[in-house]
């Protein structure tokens, strides 16, 4: 399994009903594609805030093998999904962390 973590840096003033609507988008991607599940989303509540970056929003996608990731990656609405993002980040891209963990490596 691939658990897909994204950690993101919203502008100031992008409200937490656009980030839910944002979010539900992404989720909706779960019956779109076979193999991809477990949605989630979170606000950071780390006290460290000097390395927490502005990073303060985070969602994941477990993912049952690497096959449904590159699937995920190449979905049309996911790309559409995620410019939709990116265009409520600080720094654009810039305000993407990417990191996915091989649940299945020791």
């Amino acid at each position: 399994m691939i658990r897909h973590i994204v950690a993101l840096r919203f502008r100031a003033g992008v409200s937490p009903d656009r980030k839910a609507a944002l979010y539900a988008k992404l989720a909706g991607l779960q019956g779109r594609i076979d193999g991809l599940a477990g949605f989630r989303s979170f606000a950071n509540c780390s006290v460290e805030l000097p390395l927490v970056r502005g990073f303060n929003d985070v969602f994941w996608f477990d993912m049952r093998d690497a096959a449904v990731r590159d699937a995920y990656l190449a979905d049309s609405e996911h790309q559409q999904i995620g410019a939709e993002i990116v265009s409520e980040l600080d720094g654009g891209a810039g305000g993407v962390f990417v990191f996915d963990l091989d649940m299945t490596a020791p």
